[in-house]
């Protein structure tokens, strides 16, 4: 049998340790923990990685302790504008959506347009619609609210700056969540969810529900799901990147994200990191800032849970 394992992630950046209380990250473990043993009883009943993948990241989209579902920052309206995407290795079947509001897990909504439309990528309106259709239950904004991303958006409001999220200053932390994961049969998967940016403008998305930037899977490589510096992960396309390096230049799935995420990124002047998993059941998860929420097992006993470096 196949060694399977799983990965998830909470987003990057500067943890300053300072400001996390003992309290606090034992809630950030546990949740962690949680995610991670659900997505893992999926694979060890032999269930796909695709259902793995976004299981977990459920998991992490019902906690407000992530920028994702429930946790999710507002934009510069006072409102929640979520972005998720997922990736079946096997088949190389995708789905994203983006800026949509009211939907509870976002990662679903990402599988139904991969499983039930002839699409890759909706958006908006239209992606509100698609959902509509599959009689998705709309939440009331109530849901999503939280004290502390609201005082973190009051303190921006109405000025041109924003902030990647639990941040004090602007560029201190990333609440991305991701999953990837391989199964018993070899298959690998990888689906990635965000709220984007406090106080983000004018339909900006990012990286996340981008296949090849934020989120990406290939039987032939890797599944990788990225969190950080939106932008340059669009621009640097790291999550191909990653499958690239493996691909044509026969580099292991840690030498390949170490590459991308401690040099290649780092040249453009992006900041974060990613988890990736390959069809051996093999797991990197590289970041080039202070902290990663980040945690692992596999079906050898291997598990870790960990925040900072």
């Amino acid at each position: 049998m196949n060694t399977f394992s799983i990965a998830i992630h909470g987003g990057a950046g500067t943890l300053v340790k300072g400001m996390m209380t003992s309290e606090l990250e034992a809630k950030y473990r546990a949740d962690l923990k949680n995610a991670l043993d659900q997505g893992y009883t999926i694979l060890e009943n032999g269930g796909t990685a695709v259902d793995a993948v976004e299981k977990a990241v459920q998991v992490l989209e019902d906690s407000p302790l992530f920028n994702a579902g429930k946790g999710s920052v507002f934009t510069a309206t006072g409102s929640h504008e979520m972005d998720a995407s997922i990736m079946d290795g096997k088949t190389l079947n995708a789905g994203g959506v983006s800026l949509i509001t009211g939907i509870k897990n976002p990662v679903s909504l990402s599988r139904d347009v991969m499983e039930k439309s002839e699409h890759v990528f909706l958006a908006g309106e239209g992606a509100m619609q698609f959902a509509k259709e599959l009689d998705y239950k709309l939440e009331e904004p109530s849901y999503f609210y939280d004290e502390f991303r609201h005082k973190q958006w009051l303190e921006i409001k109405d000025t041109d700056s924003f902030q990647l999220d639990h941040a004090t200053k602007k560029d201190s932390k990333f609440g991305t969540v991701g999953a990837v994961a391989c199964d018993q049969n070899g298959n690998i998967a990888a689906a990635t969810s965000t709220g984007g940016m406090t106080n983000k403008k004018w339909g900006r998305v990012g990286d996340s529900p981008m296949i090849g930037a934020g989120n990406y899977a290939n039987n032939k490589t890797c599944a990788i799901s990225c969190t950080g510096s939106g932008e340059f992960f669009i621009r640097g396309v790291v999550a191909y990147d990653v499958a690239c390096l493996m691909e044509h230049k026969n580099m292991s799935v840690q030498e390949a994200s170490n590459e991308v995420i401690n040099k290649r990124i780092l040249e453009i002047g992006g900041d974060g990191g990613l988890i990736a998993v390959d069809t051996k059941g093999d797991i990197a998860m590289p970041f080039n800032t202070e902290g990663m929420y980040r945690a692992s097992k596999t079906s050898e006993g291997k598990e870790l849970i960990a925040i900072y470096k």
